[in-house]
């Protein structure tokens, strides 16, 4: 180990370098962001233009739409972030640019006068989070580089910080947009990843040259993080497990692929300009298919045709290994495609139809128990924010105080919202509060999942996959129950809250099962060379279930209209829940194709 390691390690917070908790508070205020933000959009687009707190007033189909486009969007662009900081920015900068370009993002959103701020304000977002989201992670890899054993409890800490980030967006910037105003909801996201840009900026010295200079390498970022921060191995240790010969692109396949990446990206645009606005680039139809169908049906056949053709030159041992992560990636389109109604339908389900409304020893018990859940973290983080103080304040004053700032005014916001629904002699829960419990339970049930994973009932991936999915579905099963008393077409009705959240408490379960094995398995089971590659048609996975999500929670309406609440909601049940079993079938099958890898 070199001095420099060695000085970089003396400065400790709770065992591990101080450096490690300047990104967990940077990330944090991120996941503040993101989530703030994305917790308001669909109920600010689809509330009334009339009203104590008018929205646009859109149709849930629109909203949705957009809603989907821009979480797809937000899962394809860390794909060339990272690109850009191996060749020409490096980690930090990159971070920098990212976290940038989405305070300004926030600060457009914000302004509520004219739509093109909205529009401006989504795609700032969506380009920070590219040059954000696969940056940070690499930071991380590279400060424990030589402390393989220490990697575990580095990520857990991060891991945490993504979620308290998500927890204390929704909370707050929920809070404030339902209840004040939307700008206020808006701008707030925007205010928090302003102090965790700055914070990262004047303390970034405490990395020593980590992520200060571009790497030349041939893939992508050597290490990707998943939609909630987990985080999977570096090269270095999958580089030595197929040593098959190199299989390059052909023009042909370059050019295929440039077609499906074409095609695919104007599509996810032009769905929600085409149902907002009167221009539809795809306005033809060919028989009885309409052209928006017919372009993706012939995106997703040139996409499965170049797979098929380039798994099918590997070595076969590599080959049976590339078979086995489509099949996990093909439960993952579907596992995000009904997972993401947390942010559209769900939220839609917690404002119009779930009963709010506290009063008596309902307001007593449900203040009691927010004030616990927000309080309690809020300590937690304080503590380990003094401790961080106590070993980086001489050295990096600047970022300290910033930091400093950053959590004075969420006590202050902490302390003004609590008080407001005490004082109210009856309470009505923000809609964005439901959000919060997918936080809450990640973080109280992560431990124990994590001590099975390391037990002897550890299951195999596709077991791992099949509970999740099969969790997933008896969370939508909850609500389907919950909404089986709404008649037919009811725009609004009063549901018990119980069914939300036992929704979300099922939902986490399936998350813990599924999230943090996928990106693990594709670093395990491909060469070192080929992950940027795999990590990319990952992304995409996801990329297509968020889309997935939005397209079919935008159809809520229509299905609620010809049937009702309970059959829309039976629909996230049924399929979930039969590709949950049938990959638990295919399991014999999927573990000889990942020869020996577990």
């Amino acid at each position: 180990m070199s001095a420099t390691e060695n000085d970089f390690f003396k400065s400790r917070v709770l065992g591990h370098p101080s450096g490690l908790f300047v990104l967990f508070f940077t990330e944090m205020w991120e996941r503040f962001s993101y989530y703030g933000m994305r917790a308001l959009l669909v109920l600010f687009l689809t509330s009334s233009l009339i009203g104590d707190n008018p929205g646009w007033g859109w149709p849930r189909e629109h909203a949705l739409a957009l809603y989907g486009s821009y979480t797809a969007m937000a899962y394809l662009t860390p794909i060339l972030g990272g690109y850009f900081a191996d060749r020409i920015l490096g980690y930090r900068w990159a971070v920098v640019v990212g976290a940038t370009l989405m305070t300004l993002g926030h600060a457009s959103m914000a302004v509520e006068v004219n739509p093109f701020f909205l529009y401006l304000g989504l795609i700032l977002l969506v380009l920070g989070n590219g040059f954000f989201k696969p940056n940070m992670t690499s930071i991380l890899s590279e400060m424990y580089k030589s402390h393989p054993e220490k990697k575990d409890g580095a990520y857990t800490i991060f891991y945490m910080g993504v979620n308290s980030g998500a927890f204390l967006g929704m909370l707050l910037c929920g809070y404030l947009g339902e209840k004040v105003g939307w700008s206020w909801g808006f701008g707030l996201a925007g205010i928090f990843m302003l102090v965790g840009m700055l914070q990262f900026y004047f303390t970034q010295g405490i990395f020593g040259k980590i992520g200060l200079r571009p790497k030349t390498n041939d893939g992508l970022n050597d290490v990707a993080e998943s939609t909630e921060g987990e985080v999977v191995e570096s090269k270095t240790n999958v580089e030595n497990i197929d040593n098959s010969p190199k299989n390059p692109f052909s023009t042909f396949d370059l050019i295929v692929i440039t077609i499906v990446s074409a095609i695919g990206l104007v599509w996810v645009i032009n769905d929600p300009v085409s149902k907002i606005t009167s221009f539809n680039l795809f306005n033809f139809s060919v028989g009885s298919l309409d052209g928006s169908n017919l372009v993706v049906l012939i995106a997703l056949a040139l996409f499965l045709f170049i797979l098929v053709k380039r798994i099918t030159q590997y070595a076969p041992v590599l080959r049976d290994r590339m078979i086995a992560i489509v099949v996990l990636a093909f439960i993952t389109v579907f596992f995000w495609a009904s997972f993401e109604q947390a942010g559209g339908s769900m939220t839609i389900f917690a404002k119009d139809y779930t009963d709010r409304i506290l009063e008596g020893t309902g307001k007593v018990i449900f203040n009691i128990v927010n004030t616990m859940i927000t309080i309690i973290p809020m300590l937690i983080i304080s503590f380990v924010l003094a401790k961080l103080f106590g070993q980086t304040f001489k050295k990096y004053s600047a970022g300290n105080i910033v930091l400093a700032f950053g959590f004075l005014l969420i006590w202050g916001l902490v302390i003004y919202m609590l008080s407001q629904q005490y004082a109210e002699e009856k309470s009505e829960i923000p809609a964005t509060w439901f959000g919060i419990l997918n936080s809450l339970f990640i973080i109280s049930l992560a431990p124990l999942v994590s001590k099975i994973w390391e037990s002897k009932l550890n299951p195999p991936a596709t077991v791992k996959n099949g509970i999740g999915m099969i969790l997933l579905g008896i969370g939508f099963a909850a609500l389907a129950i919950g909404a089986s008393s709404i008649p037919q077409g009811a725009k609004v009705a009063q549901v018990s809250l119980i069914w939300l959240v036992l929704a979300y408490l099922f939902h986490t379960l399936g998350e813990l099962f599924i999230s943090p094995v996928g990106l693990s398995y594709v670093s395990k089971l491909v060469p070192g060379r080929m992950i940027g590659i795999m990590f990319g048609i990952w992304y995409l996975a996801i990329a297509i279930g968020n889309k997935l999500a939005g397209s079919i929670g935008g159809e809520i309406d229509k299905i609620t209209a010809k049937y009702d609440m309970q059959t829309f909601f039976l629909i996230f049940t049924l399929i979930p829940m039969a590709l949950g079993v049938l990959i638990i079938l295919l399991t014999p099958v999927i573990r000889k194709l990942m020869h020996g890898i577990r």
